[in-house]
């Protein structure tokens, strides 16, 4: 049983990240292999000002050493949908203490429909940093992104694309993404998996990536995934978007930055950085292949 004292300690350390929770998650536990922690917070904490080498993959907190547990992985069926569950700490969702600690938003607690921060036009949400925004509608966005790389150490920039996007998230707990139909099959081993999300304003200017096993369900087809692009920021021109696989984003770390962010702009998963959002507010992104 979690004791209410040392949960709301945790909740209020947790209170500033969210990260995307499912079986196959890497760190679903921890970085301690030797524990199962099913009140954990190591994978929501944001990545902000470091080398390459240690926000790839959260390797600087060990999450990219505590694979999941053998059997668990991330379905995508092709042509689908699949959902998560994006919570600042793993209590918070449907995978420790029978739920308990749940409700319809990220933090286990309650609020209005149209939840916003004070004000007209509304300030950032005060009542949990963790939101990164001031309501639903200015929530920037978030990613998933595939490697057909069973192997962690195997993937790169280039071969991690993008392959569906959730316009206006994080917002409530439970997320559901789309599936390109033509999705291929992963190798034997099954593929790697990110999880992306860049806060548009509202707290520190970081970024978030959570690693997950994954596997392509379904397919039926032939066709490959292109090697992944830098995103290039189009809202004012669509000529200027970059069509096809696109990278994650890379921004405000050490080493490791792929993008060029005009004066005043935040990188974002959403139309403003050329990603196709046609089934809105889901967006698979079908024109990533050759």
């Amino acid at each position: 049983m979690l004791r209410p004292v040392a949960f709301l300690a945790l909740s209020a350390v947790a209170q500033a990240h969210t990260v995307a929770w499912v079986k196959g998650m890497y760190c679903l536990g921890g970085p301690d292999l030797s524990t199962d922690n099913a009140n954990t917070n190591t994978a929501v904490a944001p990545l902000y000002n470091l080398k390459k080498e240690d926000w790839w993959f959260q390797h600087e907190r060990g999450c990219d050493a505590a694979p999941p547990a053998a059997g668990d992985i991330l379905e995508l069926p092709a042509g689908g949908k699949f959902t998560v569950e994006l919570a600042h700490n793993r209590a918070q969702t449907t995978l420790s203490y029978d739920r308990k600690y749940t409700s319809e938003w990220p933090d286990g607690k309650e609020h209005p429909e149209n939840w916003a921060g004070p004000g007209n036009p509304p300030d950032c949400i005060q009542d949990d940093g963790a939101m990164h925004t001031n309501n639903q509608s200015m929530a920037a966005g978030t990613a998933f992104a595939i490697s057909y790389q069973s192997d962690l150490s195997a993937v790169t920039m280039e071969n991690l694309a993008v392959f569906t996007v959730l316009e206006h998230t994080p917002w409530k707990r439970i997320a559901t993404y789309e599936v390109p139909k033509d999705l291929p099959a992963c190798p034997p081993g099954g593929c790697t998996c990110a999880w992306l999300w860049v806060p548009n304003g509202c707290g520190q200017p970081n970024m978030y990536m959570a690693g997950y096993k994954c596997n392509v369900t379904g397919s039926t087809s032939s066709k490959k995934v292109a090697p992944a692009h830098v995103p290039v920021y189009c809202a004012d021109d669509a000529s200027k978007c970059v069509k096809g696989a696109k990278q994650m984003i890379g921004f405000n770390q050490q080493t490791g930055n792929n993008v060029q962010v005009p004066n005043g702009k935040t990188p974002m998963y959403n139309t403003a950085w050329g990603w196709e959002n046609v089934n809105r507010p889901q967006g698979a992104q079908n024109d990533i292949f050759v």
